[in-house]
Order: C-alpha cells, then sequence, then structure tokens
C-alpha cells in the first residue's frame, strides 16, 4: 500500500531564521543537502516525524538565487509553496516591525487558502516585539519560537499534526503509478510524450513550462499505467545550473504518489550531487526505481561514449542503489523506449509478491548459520524468526533479541542475501528488527499502567 506524505513550507524573507527553525524541525543539521551555485543554504528539505505523523518540510528560500530582487523571488516561492504544500508555516524576525515584504509573505501565503501559521522567531533575543505587533498580517494562529532554545517547536508539531492527516493512504487500484523524476533539461517531457504517444506535455524553453505534475493514464498489455511528468520550473531569459529551476516540492509529492520512478539523466552532463540525492529519496520512499540515460542519439558514433564505457561509471556512483536497473534511451530514435514499459511491469511484479514465512525463515536460519552477526561479550544479536508484513514495497519484520547491538553492515548483508535468493531487480525493500525481551517489557508496562489505574479507580 503506498502512501503519500502531506508537505509543509517555511517561507518568509531573509534572516527571519527559517533555516536554523528547519533544522530543529528535522533534528538535523545535515538534511537533504543540494550544493548548487546560488542556493543561499545547505538544507532544502527533510522528513519530519512527530508521533503517528510524517511530513516532508522544505525551506523554499533554500531554492532562490540570493541576487534575485526580493520582489520576484519571493513571489515566485511563495507561489511554489501555495500550489503544492499542505500547510504553510510562514517566519518573521520577533526583534523587527512588521514590514512591506513580511506583508507580501502572509498575504500571498492567505490567499493560498492552504493552512497557514504565522512564527514569530527569535523571541529570546532582547527587543522582541508583542505578539500584537504580528497579528496586522492577518493570519490567526501565532506560535512564538526560539530556534537557539527550541521555544515553540513542540507547539507548532503539535498545530501541524492537528492540521495534517496521520496517515493519507492512496487509493487502492490497480494503477502503477510512474513518474518521471530529474533535474530540468534532461528530457523528462520528451519521454513523456514518446512514451504517451502523443504530444501531452508542452515542451518549451519558457517560463512556467510544465508547472504542474501532467497526467497521462494508457494501458500496456492490459495493465493500466499512469504516467506522472515532473519537469522543473524554468525562468525566462535565465539559464542557472542545478537546484533553482528544480521544483523540489512537486518532485517530493510524484515520488510519493509514484509505485515505480524513473530517474532521468542527460548523457551529456551525467551524475550530479542532486541526481545522487533523488535517487536516495527515491530509495527511502520504498520505491521502485530504474536509472533512465537520455538523449543517447546525441553521442551515439563517439568513441567516449559507448554503453560499455559508460554503465559502470553510472553504476559505480549509484552503488548505494545497485538493483535499479540502467538503461539508455532517446526519445528521438525512439531506441530502448518500449523496453521501459516491460521494466514497469517486471518491477511491479516483484513489488508485489508476497513470500511464505517458511521460505524467509529457512533462508533466515541458513545466513545466520554460515555468518553469524557479531556483537560484545554475551549480548550477541540473535535473530530468531521473519514474516513479510506488506507489498509496494516488500516489507520483512524479523524478530529476535539484542537486536539494538546488530551492526548496520550486517542489515546490509541480510538485504543482500534476500536479493539474491528472490528476484527484487528495481525496487526498494524494507526491514524492520524488533525485539522480543523489549516487546514483552513493554507489554509488562502497559499492564501494570492498567492495574495501577484501575485500582486507583477503585
Amino acid at each position: 500500500m503506498a502512501t503519500k506524505l502531506p508537505t509543509v513550507a517555511i517561507i518568509g524573507r531573509a534572516n527571519a531564521g527559517k533555516s536554523s527553525l528547519f533544522n530543529r524541525f528535522v533534528k538535523s543539521k545535515q538534511a537533504i543537502v543540494a550544493r548548487e551555485a546560488g542556493t543561499t543554504r545547505d538544507n532544502v528539505l527533510g522528513k519530519v516525524s512527530y508521533g503517528d505523523h510524517q511530513f516532508w518540510l522544505v525551506d523554499t528560500a533554500g531554492l532562490k538565487d540570493p541576487n534575485d530582487e526580493f520582489e520576484a523571488s519571493i513571489q515566485e516561492q511563495i507561489t511554489e509553496a501555495a500550489e503544492a504544500a499542505d500547510a504553510i508555516l510562514v517566519v518573521v524576525d520577533s526583534t523587527e516591525y512588521v514590514s512591506d515584504e513580511d506583508r507580501i509573505v502572509a498575504k500571498k501565503a492567505l490567499k493560498s487558502k492552504k493552512p497557514v501559521i504565522l512564527l514569530t522567531n527569535k523571541v529570546d533575543l532582547a527587543g522582541n516585539l508583542p505578539i500584537e505587533e504580528f497579528r496586522r498580517l492577518g493570519i490567526k494562529e501565532i506560535i512564538r519560537t526560539s530556534a537557539e532554545h527550541t521555544q515553540g517547536v513542540e507547539e507548532t508539531l503539535e498545530a501541524l499534526a492537528e492540521l495534517l492527516p496521520a496517515k493519507t493512504e492512496r487509493e487502492e487500484t490497480d494503477v502503477i503509478r510512474v513518474s518521471l523524476i530529474g533535474r530540468p533539461n534532461v528530457g523528462k517531457s520528451n519521454l513523456f510524450n514518446t512514451l504517451a504517444g502523443k504530444q501531452q506535455a508542452l515542451v518549451a524553453n519558457i517560463a512556467g513550462t510544465t508547472r504542474d505534475i501532467n497526467r497521462v493514464p494508457l494501458k500496456y498489455k492490459g495493465q493500466a499505467i499512469e504516467l506522472l511528468d515532473t519537469a522543473g520550473v524554468r525562468r525566462q531569459g535565465k539559464q542557472e545550473v542545478g537546484i533553482e529551476k528544480f521544483s523540489v516540492l512537486r518532485t517530493l509529492q510524484a515520488i510519493e504518489e509514484s509505485d515505480i520512478c524513473f530517474l532521468l539523466m542527460d548523457v551529456n552532463e551525467l551524475n550530479t550531487q542532486l541526481d545522487q540525492r533523488l535517487a536516495g529519496i527515491i530509495d527511502e520512499a520504498g520505491k521502485g526505481l530504474v536509472v533512465v540515460i537520455s538523449k543517447w542519439d546525441s553521442v551515439m558514433g563517439k568513441d567516449a561514449y559507448t554503453r560499455d564505457a559508460l554503465a559502470p561509471k553510472i553504476s559505480s556512483t549509484f552503488d548505494f542503489v545497485p538493483w535499479a536497473p540502467l538503461i539508455f534511451t532517446s526519445s528521438v530514435t525512439g531506441q530502448n523506449v518500449s523496453k521501459l514499459f516491460d521494466l514497469i511491469l517486471d518491477i511491479h511484479e516483484r513489488r508485489t509478491q508476497e513470500l511464505k514465512t517458511r521460505q524467509l525463515n529457512d533462508l533466515l536460519q541458513k545466513t545466520v548459520a554460515s555468518h553469524p552477526p557479531a556483537g560484545l561479550k554475551n549480548t550477541h544479536p540473535k535473530l530468531r524468526y521473519m514474516v513479510q508484513t506488506d507489498v509496494s514495497p516488500p516489507w520483512f519484520v524479523i524478530y529476535g533479541s539484542n537486536l539494538k547491538f546488530l551492526h548496520w553492515s550486517y542489515k546490509r548483508h541480510l538485504e543482500r542475501v534476500m536479493r539474491e535468493k528472490f528476484d527484487f531487480t528495481g525496487t526498494a525493500i524494507k526491514f524492520s528488527f524488533r525485539d522480543e525481551k523489549q516487546i514483552k517489557a513493554n507489554r509488562e508496562k502497559v499492564a501494570k499502567q492498567t492495574e495501577t489505574f484501575s485500582s486507583e479507580e477503585e
């Protein structure tokens, strides 16, 4: 069962402390990083977990060229956030009086009709203004925050938890959703048109091209498929490279909504850090992944560009997802385009396969016998049995004891063994580890609390 996580955007003028708050929310100084010319800060997006809620948090200010004039830059940020986010956090500096820039931000956010929360940041500093000063912005819910002292962070997360669904489940259908992911100008729209068999997307280097997620339903060998195209936002007259033209919010949503992602790269511009980060996001989201090298026709015949020479280099760059197939395509000549449809069906079949518990436990016992997990003295992890609990992606739960001492390298070994035995080419697979002693201790704790509560009532 695939799920789509909500998206929350942080907007506001520069120096209000958006990135510091972002780091507090994601509890990390190093979320997914895009190091590209023109980005004003490292952190762009991160996944936030709070209780039974999870959502993507996006620092929109990190996506813009700092040399842009404020008016054009901020309005584009807010438009992006308003269209694609499920809730918006507006951040202002509580030590400064409301400015025209703050008014623009608030007005645009409210006009979006999305839930908006105002965070008056830096309340720990001397000279912070009374909350009444910020009521004039028209945002009803105001939370006083200090990124420095984590003040207001819990309150903000509680407020978001009330606004966002605990779990957004996609409707059960037999449709396989496939998204085309990648940086702008790598040929996503051309491939989308070729796959769709008609000129569905407008392909042009003009502002606003492919702003929204384009969709087209089709059938292949009787299977319903929906293609999603997520080309980046281009800005007229400017040809910045990298993330400035890359629509992070829509790409995230497309990944979450998809079963399988085609990660496209232009053969003339391979292996950027951003491509690796996108592959990491797709893997973490538990989706199917195919690395698609586009525009192969543009280099055919050139000595340095042979498939046998390029494939190992590309594969080594994506060695953290060795299970992802690599395919070279051309939308101009149609090379390998039809093979993509067969890949979709193959990967979907692997994502939905259900393995018998006996098969899983036979493999687990053989693996542990031939290569037992290392541990500390008297605290060796013991892996007792394994069950499959879900499909799309295939999800396996392993029960045992002392599992907190199980090294990450052994977990990777288990995945490798699973993939060798059962074919999971093209799809992420997930593991959970449940410590039986911990489960028992938790049950006893709950039972004790219930008993105490009952005796108090009497």
